[in-house]
């Protein structure tokens, strides 16, 4: 595939997210928009509510204007990379973002270091041993996991390591390097029970399928030596599953952190969407999620490229689409 070719591709990729993120923007906002409550009357308080203050309100944050001028206003804001102020604290949802994301991409690149660290030998255990106890025990455990809710998983991990045995901390982030460390490791356990099994399950399938073709027969009747065999030929060849698998995991992240920060009590994108849903923080709800919608087209974006850089064949059919 050429590098003309590669980057129309990457460009219409680029176009085709840009899209789907007005869509995705829209209707994140038609849906804020008809929620139940009055964001005016949080913004008071306790202050009382005259229809004088309230109406000086709705002209400071333009609420009077019909919903379209509105999206409009913030859409056109957005690709300015302005995505607003928090009604409630002021403070510019970009500069509330980038404080908050360090946490959430920490916990992120643990979680991914966990279940690629676990799920690919595991998988591969599985796969070569297909139809064994190892293949068995390794399938059960999988599927107990996926089946468990990471909040779940997360409250139980803290009932045994922070309460009864007191080994790690079970809210809070810390206050950098070993400490951080200590912090994120129950959550990113308790993040990464559902997708180890994802990539348990993808490196299994395709260890089986290479395992089975005619160069890998004729590997082993050669005399390859076992190490040589599993990495340079079964390995290698089961790299498209695996990226695939690496991809849903990544997109999975960013969607379940919001769930296990709530749950720790993490700092991070996750905690401060739950935040501002529940205080009807409008600028603040639009913006992480559409960073999130955003980080999720790249994460899709990155692995399809991976595709081209791992298999010609795929170059070939990605350059035609």
């Amino acid at each position: 595939m050429t590098l003309r070719s590669t980057l129309r591709y990457v460009l219409g990729r680029l176009a085709g997210a840009a899209v789907l993120l007005v869509v995705y923007s829209f209707g994140i906002y038609s849906l804020l928009a008809l929620a139940p409550g009055d964001p005016v009357r949080l913004l008071l308080g306790n202050l009382p509510a005259t229809p004088e203050t309230m109406d000086a309100i709705r002209a400071r944050y333009n609420l009077d204007d019909p919903f379209f001028v509105q999206y409009w206003n913030w859409l056109t804001d957005a690709l300015h990379l302005d995505l607003g102020q928090s009604v409630l604290t002021g403070q510019d949802v970009s500069s509330a973002i980038v404080e908050r994301a360090g946490v959430t991409v920490q916990l992120g690149l643990l979680t991914f270091l966990i279940t690629m660290g676990l799920g690919i030998p595991l998988g591969m255990l599985a796969g070569l041993r297909r139809g064994r106890f190892a293949d068995r025990l390794v399938s059960q455990l999988a599927m107990f996991s996926v089946s468990a809710p990471s909040f779940a998983v997360g409250i139980l991990l803290i009932i045994v390591f922070a309460g009864q045995l007191n080994w790690l901390p079970s809210i809070g982030a810390g206050e950098g390097g070993a400490d951080r460390f200590r912090h994120l490791v129950l959550p990113a356990v308790a993040l990464s029970t559902a997708t180890i099994a994802l990539v348990v399950r993808y490196t299994r399938t395709a260890v089986i399928e290479v395992a089975g073709q005619d160069y890998i027969i004729a590997a082993r009747a050669r005399g390859v030596k076992p190490s040589r065999l599993l990495f340079n030929y079964v390995l290698r060849n089961s790299l498209v599953p695996v990226i695939t698998a690496a991809g849903v995991v990544l997109s999975f992240v960013m969607v379940g952190a919001v769930v296990v920060e709530a749950t720790f009590a993490l700092p991070g994108l996750g905690s401060l969407l739950v935040s501002a849903v529940q205080q009807k923080d409008l600028p603040i709800v639009q913006g992480v999620t559409l960073v999130i919608a955003a980080t999720v087209f790249l994460i899709n974006l990155v692995t399809d490229l991976a595709y081209l850089a791992v298999d010609p064949r795929i170059a070939v059919d990605g350059a035609s689409r």
